[in-house]
C-alpha cells in the first residue's frame, strides 16, 4: 500500500458529529478536534450546519451532513427539502441513506429515482448514498451500488454507524468492484484505529467516515515520528 502522510490521511476523513444526544459543548468539542487535525470535512446533524459552518470558517474544514438520517424511510419529498435547506445552511456534502426496504424488496426503479432526486437537490455537489451493508446481503450491496451510481451519486457509502454493524473489508471491495471509476468509495461505521483505516483504503476506499479521527491521526503521527527518529522506514507500518 502506498505510504500516507499525515496530511494525506486526514484529508481522506470526514469527522463524524451524528450522535443524538450530542450537546452543543460536545458539538464544539469535535468541530474543534476537526480543525486541530486539519480533516477533509465534518458531517454533522442537520440542525447543526449553520452553527458548524460559522465555527469552521476559515479552517479550511468542510461541513457536510446527513439526508434521510439513520434509516432512509423519509419520502423522497422529504429528502429532497432536506437537501434543499442544508443546502440553503451552507453545507457542501449530503450523504443520504438509501432506501433499504425498496433496495431489500427489488424496487430498483423506486431506488433510483429516490436517490436521482436529491442529487439533483443537490446543485452539482458532492453526494454519498449510505446502504446501510450490515443489513443487506452481498447480492443486495452489489445492485446498490450500482443503482447508486446509476442515480448520479458521487459517493456509495457503507453504514450510518447505527445499526449495530460498519464498514467491512470484504463489503469495501465489493462495492469498489460494482461501480465505475467515476464513483467513490466511502468506508464508514467502526473506522477507529489506523490499521481499519488503512485497510479500508486499501480495499477501495477513499473516504473515511469515523469520529475517532484524533485516535486514527495521531496514531499516524506516532508511527511517523517513530521512523524519523530511527531513521528507518517500514513500509508494513502504513
Amino acid at each position: 500500500m502506498p505510504r500516507l502522510t499525515e496530511r494525506e490521511l486526514a484529508a481522506t476523513i470526514d469527522h463524524a458529529i451524528l450522535k443524538p444526544d450530542f450537546t452543543r459543548s460536545d458539538v464544539d468539542a469535535e468541530l474543534d478536534i476537526a480543525a486541530e487535525w486539519g480533516v477533509f470535512s465534518v458531517c454533522v446533524r442537520p440542525s447543526d450546519i449553520p452553527y458548524a459552518v460559522q465555527r469552521l470558517d476559515g479552517t479550511g474544514v468542510a461541513v457536510g451532513t446527513v439526508i434521510g438520517f439513520p434509516h432512509g424511510t423519509t419520502s423522497t419529498t422529504a429528502k429532497v427539502a432536506e437537501t434543499i435547506r442544508a443546502l440553503e445552511d451552507g453545507a457542501t456534502e449530503f450523504d443520504m441513506v438509501i432506501n433499504i426496504g425498496a433496495l431489500r424488496s427489488g424496487f430498483d426503479e423506486v431506488v433510483v429515482d429516490d436517490i436521482r432526486a436529491v442529487v439533483d437537490a443537490a446543485g452539482g455537489l458532492i453526494t454519498k448514498v449510505i446502504l446501510e451493508t450490515s443489513l443487506l446481503d452481498e447480492e443486495q450491496i452489489a445492485r446498490g451500488s450500482r443503482l447508486t451510481e446509476a442515480g448520479g451519486a458521487d459517493f456509495v457509502k457503507t453504514s450510518t454507524g447505527f445499526a449495530g454493524g460498519g464498514a467491512t473489508v470484504e463489503h469495501v471491495r465489493l462495492m469498489r468492484a460494482n461501480v465505475g471509476p467515476g464513483v467513490q468509495v466511502k468506508a464508514s461505521g467502526g473506522v477507529r484505529s489506523l490499521d481499519t483505516a488503512l485497510a479500508m483504503i486499501d480495499a477501495g476506499a477513499s473516504r473515511l467516515g469515523t469520529s475517532a479521527s484524533a485516535t486514527i491521526l495521531g496514531e499516524l503521527r506516532a508511527v511517523l515520528a517513530g521512523e524519523s527518529a530511527s531513521g528507518a522506514v517500514d513500509e508494513s507500518s502504513y
